[in-house]
């Protein structure tokens, strides 16, 4: 008997051709789509392309038409509000600066989609992300690695998958590159075959944080000052949520040099301008610890390392503390280290496990 796939469908080429690829191999496949927020949620420009829009839905729609199976939406929009939207804002608000993608793919994607797969009655979900997902039979653990195509590696956001999800999951991506994807796509009269990818966090497509976190919120952001290391004020910022470590630009100050911004305080509304050289560190701790490779950390370990999406790992020994919290030293000191953002550990390909900047 086929087992059964509930695949997640953006409504871009990835996840349609990661369906077809399901489809030929021979799962029994359910295309999903996910509704998140509505337009009334957000902040956008008439010509700026979100995802989850009407128009994404029909192009999942077609899809799963083309290739002969069923499409269903679900509605998700409460526990997203919730979840990514809430903890984005608040995030901002606290003076750290969020990855709501990998909030989604923690309480939307592999928590509720696959929930829902599961009473159901369906074998796996899957995504069009680009990973490897295997079962390692010395370790008896499910593993986490990176895809053929490197330059598309989607292994940074989907570190806080548990046990349970990777058994449940497939990544039918994972030895592709993206432009045999595409021609998969073309091959196969698909309508998204050339779709753009998505670029901007989806529910603030037009990049504007600022606007989104003052709607959602409806927090009173407040003016304070810009201070250097020894806390003599400089000026006047506009508010901590205008404004992420390591910024340079629109900072609305002259002070006759180039200075970025090297830490945010909301308890006294300042935020910290210096030189490029105090943007950087060589060591970082990190709690919301969750392992892949290994259940626990017990010694000293070897890894490479990063702490933004589009950055090389670098490396690093990793420490487990007794609180569960991690401590991460890089051999060579790293740029604009940020609190709220997640560090991802690797040994080789595979993800060994991450958890956010404290």
């Amino acid at each position: 008997m086929a087992k059964k796939v509930m695949v997640g469908m953006s409504g871009g080429v990835d996840s349609s051709v990661a369906a077809k690829i399901l489809c030929d191999s021979g799962y029994e496949v359910t295309g999903v789509t996910l509704k998140l927020f509505s337009d009334d949620d957000i902040i956008q420009e008439k010509t700026t392309r979100t995802c989850c829009s009407l128009s994404d839905v029909e192009d999942a729609r077609s899809v799963a038409y083309k290739l002969g199976f069923e499409h269903m939406v679900f509605n998700f929009k409460d526990c997203f509000s919730e979840c990514v939207m809430k903890n984005f804002a608040q995030s901002y608000i606290c003076g750290k600066t969020p990855n709501p993608c990998i909030e989604c793919n923690r309480h939307i994607k592999f928590d509720k989609m696959l929930n829902r797969a599961e009473t159901l009655g369906y074998d796996y979900i899957a995504t069009g992300h680009y990973a490897l997902r295997e079962f390692d039979e010395k370790s008896g653990r499910f593993i986490l690695s990176r895809p053929k195509d490197r330059s598309k590696d989607q292994t940074y956001v989907l570190y806080g998958m548990t046990q349970h999800q990777l058994e449940h999951t497939l990544f039918p991506l994972y030895g592709y590159e993206k432009e045999e994807v595409r021609k998969i796509a073309e091959a196969a009269g698909l309508v998204n075959s050339r779709k753009p990818d998505s670029q901007d966090i989806c529910f603030v497509p037009d990049g504007n944080y600022a606007a989104f976190i003052r709607k959602f919120s409806g927090a009173e952001i407040k003016e304070g000052n810009f201070i250097d290391k020894y806390g003599n004020i400089l000026g006047t910022h506009k508010g901590i949520i205008n404004y992420t470590i390591g910024q340079r630009k629109g900072l609305g100050i002259a002070l006759g040099k180039p200075v970025f911004v090297t830490a945010k305080n909301p308890v006294d509304n300042t935020v910290t301008l210096g030189d490029e050289a105090d943007l950087f560190t060589s060591e970082l701790l990190a709690d919301d610890v969750n392992l892949i490779s290994v259940e626990k950390i017990t010694e000293p370990m070897r890894v490479t390392a990063k702490t933004r999406y589009n950055q090389t790992d670098r490396p690093a020994v990793v420490t487990q503390l007794d609180d569960g919290k991690i401590k991460v030293v890089f051999d060579e000191p790293q740029r604009a280290v940020t609190s709220g953002q997640a560090v991802v550990l690797y040994d080789g390909e595979k993800v060994v496990g991450g958890g956010t900047i404290i």
